[in-house]
């Protein structure tokens, strides 16, 4: 409260009327933060609502699309995954930021027929959100902009690509193998790396196989390629890796050689579902809904017990099985639901020596989605 002191008026003969006491101005009462507190303030908002925040004063608003606040979100170690998922019959996209108490659906991306209802990839780069897909013109990314709220065309791969393989680290994507997307003919061997600060994608070195329907993870600093299949249709067991360091792609032999490479005749077979948590690389086997982890020295995969939800129904697809920072992620129908369309979301920090997993029931709220996720990807945050 500021306080005004009146000094005492004149009565016109010089001498002065007994002083007056101080009156309180409510009125007048101005709060002055400096602009380095505001922004301290301000960075520790929720990822959620920074759009909202931009309506606060110009400022703001600049540091936002100047990309000041993640910068100094990264330099405080403030890290806030946000998943987001396309589920089965929406035309929006959905975002939960952790620790998910609650959500909220994206603009929706203008886009034309023939991309909503075909299939996409997705992953995730920096404050980038690119889901890859063919429009009528061709092959297509949109890219959202976690920062604005807004969704952008572009930029395009070098070599359009579908069921290829992707991986995440901070601010870069890479991606690799798959299958040409003008003509669906040629399988490829080719590799790019997308900055996303820069919003340019640069070339790699080819890998050792021709491969689609592949999975991709990053893990000890390299960018792995895993399963899928050749030209010739052929499943393969095989993985390789991408080193920075050396920019030499490397062989890994019959690294799947443990997981069933299909889970019945009648269905086809998703591409591996794999995540890596604290340098170590999982993945949910569809065939026996088992969570297994890779022993490295060994090249051989450890049973780890039973995941909550069904991903041998549909073969392994509809199921998300993502990394989020140090916990395991996992989406889809639960193993027990008398719910047609019951969404579930479970997380788990899993221990390679562990005997027993422990998985937590995320609270959908209000959230009424299909189970059947057809895209979805993990924003770690610290751009």
């Amino acid at each position: 409260m500021r306080i005004t002191e009146f000094l005492p008026p004149s009565d016109g003969n010089g001498s002065s009327k007994e002083k007056e006491e101080p009156i309180p101005q409510d009125a007048d009462y101005v709060l002055s933060l400096s602009d380095e507190l505001e922004t301290s303030i301000l960075v520790r908002f929720p990822r959620s609502l920074h759009w909202k925040l931009c309506f606060l004063n110009k400022r703001f608003l600049s540091l936002m699309k100047s990309g000041e606040i993640y910068k100094i979100r990264k330099e405080l170690g403030l890290k806030e995954p946000s998943v987001f998922m396309l589920a089965s019959g929406e035309s929006n996209w959905w975002g939960m930021d952790w620790p998910f108490k609650s959500s909220r659906k994206l603009p929706r991306i203008q886009s034309d027929y023939s991309f909503e209802f075909g299939d996409k990839e997705s992953f995730s780069a920096g404050s980038h959100l690119l889901v890859s897909g063919k429009e009528m013109d061709g092959a297509v990314i949109w890219r959202y902009d976690s920062e604005t709220n807004e969704w952008f065309k572009g930029p395009f791969m070098i070599n359009p690509r579908c069921l290829f393989a992707s991986a995440s680290s901070g601010n870069f994507a890479f991606v690799a193998g798959g299958l040409e997307t003008n003509t669906y003919r040629e399988i490829l061997d080719t590799a790019e790396k997308y900055d996303s600060k820069n919003k340019t994608w640069t070339p790699l070195p080819k890998m050792n196989l021709k491969r689609k329907f592949c999975s991709g993870c990053y893990m000890d600093k390299r960018f792995y390629v895993i399963g899928g299949q050749d030209e010739n249709k052929k499943d393969l067991t095989c993985g390789e890796y991408f080193d920075e360091m050396t920019n030499t792609w490397n062989l890994i032999p019959d690294m799947l050689k443990d997981i069933p490479l299909s889970v019945s005749l009648s269905i086809s077979q998703s591409p591996p579902l794999i995540a890596v948590v604290n340098n170590e690389l999982y993945t949910l086997d569809a065939s026996s809904n088992e969570l297994k982890v890779y022993i490295k020295g060994m090249n051989k995969w450890k049973k780890l017990g039973v995941v909550p939800v069904r991903a041998d129904e549909q073969g392994g697809w509809g199921v998300a099985f993502k990394s989020l920072g140090d916990q395991l992620l996992v989406i889809g129908a639960p193993s027990v639901s008398h719910k047609e369309r019951a969404l579930a979301i479970y997380t788990c920090c899993p221990d390679p020596e562990g005997e027993r997993l422990k998985w937590k029931q995320i609270d959908c709220g209000s959230v009424q989605l299909n189970h059947f996720i057809r895209n979805c990807a993990v924003m770690m945050g610290s751009s």
